[in-house]
Parts: C-alpha cells; structure tokens; sequence
C-alpha cells in the first residue's frame, strides 16, 4: 500500500509543469490579447528556439550535481565571432555559421577542465567563463553589433533557422534537438554515467567510470549546445549585441529546474525540460500580452526562478525523508486542502488578470467582472489559500504518530 501511495505521489509530480502550462495558456488566453490561436502559438515556440538549446545542455550539467553560468553569454559570444567572420574576416557564411556552435564547444571544454581538472567549484568556474566569453566577444567585435539579416547572409538564414512561410521551422529544430538531447540521456552511455555522477560522483569512481573525462564532455556537450542557441538567436533578432544573453542563463536554469531537474543533482528528464522551456516562453509572451512591459516581465520571472528553486528544495525534502516517518493524511482531508488551495490560486490569478488590463477596450464580459471585482477576488483567493495550507499543516501534525521508545513503561 505504501508503495502504491509513493508511486502516485511520483506520477502526480510529473503532471505537475504540464498542468502548469496548461494554466498559464487559458490564463493568458483569457486575459491576453491576441494570445489565443496559430499566433499565439507561434510566437511561444519562437521565443523556446534559443533558450530550448541552451536548457536541454545545461539540463546535463545540473543532473551531475553541477552548475553554468555562462550559457548566456557563450550563446551571444559564438553568434558575435560568427558575426565578425563573416563580415570581418571575410569567411564564406558556411565557415562562419559553423564556428558558431565550435566556439561554444570550447568554452564548454574549458569549463569542463578546470572543474574536473583543476578541481574548481562549478559556480565559481563557469562564472569565471561568463565574464570572460562576454569581454572576449566585445573584444574580437569591437564592442560592435553583428548584424544576421538578409543583407548579410541572405534570405535563406531566416527560413532555415526561424520562419519559413508563417511556419515557425525552428520548432522542427527544437524537436530535433530535444530528440537528440532524450536519447543521449535516456539511451547511451553518457546518460547512465550523468545520473551516477550526480547520484553519487565517488561511488560511481569506484566503480570504475573516469568521472574527470565524463564531466568534461557533459560541460563541453552544454557549451555545442549554448553555440547552437547563437545560431537561432541570430535567426530570431538579426543583430547581436555584446551585451546580448545576458540573464537568458536564468531562464533557461529555471526551466530545467520548473521540469522537475534536480538542483542537488541524480535525477531529471529531457521530457520536463521542455515542458520548462515552453512555460517560461509561455509567461514572457503571456505578460506582454496582457500589456505589462519588459521590466515587469523581468521581475515575475525573478519570482518564478525562486518558485522553482524552492519547490525543488521541497521534493528534496520529500524523498529523503524515511517512509516510516512521513506523516500520512487521509486521502478526503488532502483532497479537500489541494481543492482549497487550487480555488485560491485560480482567484489569485482571475484577480491579477483583471488587475493587469490596462484598457476597457475590446474586451468581454468576464474580464470585465474580473476588473471590476479584482479587489475581492484577490481577498477571497488568498484567504482560500491560507485556510488550505493551514488545514493541510493540521492535518499532517494530527496524524503524526510518535513512537514509542523502547522500554518505555506505562
């Protein structure tokens, strides 16, 4: 019984980011203009391209235990040296393109040797190698942008790497990658010695696996893939910037995070990085959408970064915990507080989307109510939610039974 209950627990945190997509659609479908339909739709997978590519290699790196930093910036440093050669050094635009993802691959390289080598702190490593693949791009292009329009790389760039004929390709792209990355994870060698290291990096050196090689690769594999992003980053905006990808770290960290990827390392999935990926560009063009501008864009996604650190703090605590001592709630008492909590957040959200309408215009009747009764929907929603998080804490601090201690009299 109690395995089956674990098991369901399981199945239920895996719908957990595909419900949360879910949401977030009819949400900004409702309240969002021009958000619902092909559209919409379209212009979600094309803000996925570039930060799909850096994820699904950084989804590697965090499976070990480890961290990048630098995928942002290695992503605008590959597409600016493509940029130079080029226009620059005069390279045929083949050449040029294919640098774009070598340059990536070397940063990853040299992340990979001084962490498994020179034996430093992946946060402090690949910090190191944001700084320096940020000024190294602002050096070789002096400090210029690089452009990757049409006049400089022809019409094909576009249809190849974003739109071709209203058909966003590069979502075949993205599949494309994510086939690869599932594969690679889920199929090979390389994946089964991904999950050990983050497991437990020196059982799985006593077990024989060249751990220093293995990590080298990861790193390297997430830096080919942060070059590719610059390909489809270009192909997306047209001119790089040096001060271009800064933060798309974070965003592509807090995806693979949000799809169930654990920070501490030994699990994780290519399937919920993607499921990741897609919420994260489903908020950014959701927020635009219902009028709220770029920095507002900015500091909800700060919140998100933490909501998903957090609730991966929470799984952790979860599955170390031994089965013998988590408390147990009867099932009608825990589906009554999740109801109660849902019913919140659903006014919660119902009460900031009337509340982010910046015009009267064009709109129906329901998000009228919502404007006009924003205040009480608010109220109502937060004290459901704070009644279902109190019940759900009773609930578990009555069911907890102590043990009794052996040779404890009566």
């Amino acid at each position: 019984m109690q395995n089956a209950v674990e098991r369901k627990r399981i199945e239920l945190q895996k719908l957990l980011a595909p419900a949360a997509l879910v949401i977030l659609y009819v949400f900004f479908s409702l309240f969002g203009r021009n958000f619902f339909g092909y559209e919409g739709l379209k212009q979600i997978f094309q803000s996925s391209y570039y930060i799909g590519f850096m994820a699904f290699g950084v989804t590697f790196v965090i499976i070990t235990g480890g961290i990048d930093l630098s995928i942002g910036t290695v992503m605008m440093c590959s597409a600016l040296i493509g940029g130079v050669a080029f226009t620059v050094w005069g390279w045929p635009v083949w050449l040029a393109l294919l640098l774009v993802p070598v340059v990536g691959l070397c940063f990853g390289l040299l992340n990979g040797v001084m962490i498994a080598k020179a034996k430093l702190p992946p946060f402090i490593a690949t910090l190191g190698v944001m700084l320096i693949s940020q000024g190294f791009g602002s050096i070789l292009s002096n400090v210029r942008t690089m452009h990757y329009s049409p006049a400089y790389v022809g019409d094909w760039f576009r249809s190849v790497f974003y739109l071709y004929h209203n058909i966003p390709i590069g979502a075949i792209w993205l599949l494309g990658a994510f086939a690869v990355a599932f594969l690679l994870l889920s199929r090979t060698r390389l994946g089964r010695y991904t999950f050990a290291i983050g497991s437990n990096e020196e059982a799985a050196r006593l077990s024989g696996v060249k751990v220093d090689a293995w990590k080298i690769g990861i790193y390297a594999i997430c830096g080919l893939f942060s070059g590719l992003a610059g390909l489809f980053f270009g192909g997306a905006y047209t001119t790089i910037t040096p001060g271009t990808g800064n933060g798309e770290e974070l965003n592509a960290i807090a995806a693979v995070v949000i799809g169930g990827t654990s920070m501490s390392g030994g699990s994780g999935t290519m399937a919920g990085t993607l499921i990741g990926v897609l919420i994260m560009s489903t908020l950014k063009k959701g927020l635009a959408s219902v009028g709220l501008q770029a920095h507002w864009q900015t500091f909800f996604t700060g919140f998100v970064v933490i909501g998903a650190v957090l609730l991966d703090q929470m799984r952790n605590r979860v599955a170390t915990t031994p089965r013998g001592s988590r408390r147990s709630v009867r099932p009608a008492v825990r589906r009554l507080c999740l109801a109660l909590q849902m019913s919140g957040a659903a006014l919660v959200m119902l009460a900031l989307g009337g509340l982010a309408q910046q015009s009267t215009r064009n709109i129906t009747a329901f998000v009228r109510f919502c404007m006009e009764y924003s205040g009480v929907l608010l109220a109502g929603g937060l004290a459901l939610l704070a009644v279902g998080i109190v019940l759900a804490r009773r609930a578990r601090g009555a069911a907890a039974v102590p043990a009794d201690s052996p040779g404890q009299g009566t």
